[in-house]
């Protein structure tokens, strides 16, 4: 991954979020207490919400750049977005999700071995034909990581994709994630407040506090920088 944040700038209620940096790690590692500004950093990037000043570049492309005026909508940018809800439509089945935002015509075909072979990474081949509302929160989880991944981006978003499922539950997924990382080798910026998730995932962490940027490097070493807020 090559994702150069430069100058960013975006004025939230208690703060203004300002970044500068890049990041190469196959899975960076975006670490920080709740309120420090992660969320709104993901949906810059996403494109749900425009910087007042910077530009960000993914693999030498333009996603947005203010002072030239340009900006790329999100549906353009090829970047896979998780929230940490999941938000899956409870109307449509397994199945009828995962394919949401895959492009047309890939129920047959490449697509289909492509569904296939995501829903085996995922571990929930038994669970296409059911309905969301059946799910566990475990089971929800996963298959928003599914539609994300069918639509091939170019970076996968995590926002916290194990708030409110349980500590075991959670060790059960962390592999899935890495199967992720290593098999599909799609690139990932993880957020989470949780230090073991890091360690466990990333080859590179930036710590957040307050809007900015307080430590940046090998995941070790950035969960030991103190934090800059009370």
């Amino acid at each position: 991954m090559k994702l150069a944040l430069r100058g960013l700038r975006l004025p939230l209620p208690r703060f203004t979020l300002e970044v500068d940096v890049e990041l190469r790690g196959r899975v960076a590692g975006l670490f920080g207490a709740s309120g420090a500004g992660k969320t709104s950093l993901l949906e810059l990037i996403v494109g749900l919400r425009r910087p007042t000043e910077g530009s960000i570049y993914l693999g030498g492309r333009m996603l947005a750049d203010i002072a030239a005026r340009r900006f790329v909508r999100p549906e353009r940018r090829r970047i896979g977005y998780v929230p940490q809800d999941g938000a899956l439509f409870p109307h449509l089945s397994v199945r009828r999700n995962l394919l949401y935002g895959a492009p047309k015509g890939d129920e047959t075909g490449d697509g289909k071995s492509r569904l296939a072979e995501i829903a085996a990474v995922l571990e929930i081949a038994p669970l296409l034909d059911r309905d969301i509302a059946g799910l566990s929160g475990g089971e929800r989880q996963r298959v928003a990581l599914g539609r994300a991944l069918l639509a091939s981006p170019e970076l996968l978003l995590l926002d916290e994709p194990f708030a409110g499922v349980d500590r075991p539950l959670r060790g059960r997924i962390l592999p899935v994630l890495a199967r992720i990382r290593d098999e599909l080798r799609v690139p990932m910026l993880y957020v989470s407040h949780e230090p073991e998730e890091i360690l466990a995932l990333c080859d590179e962490a930036l710590r957040l506090d307050l809007g900015r940027i307080i430590a940046h490097g090998p995941p070790a070493e950035v969960l030991a920088a103190p934090p800059i807020s009370p």
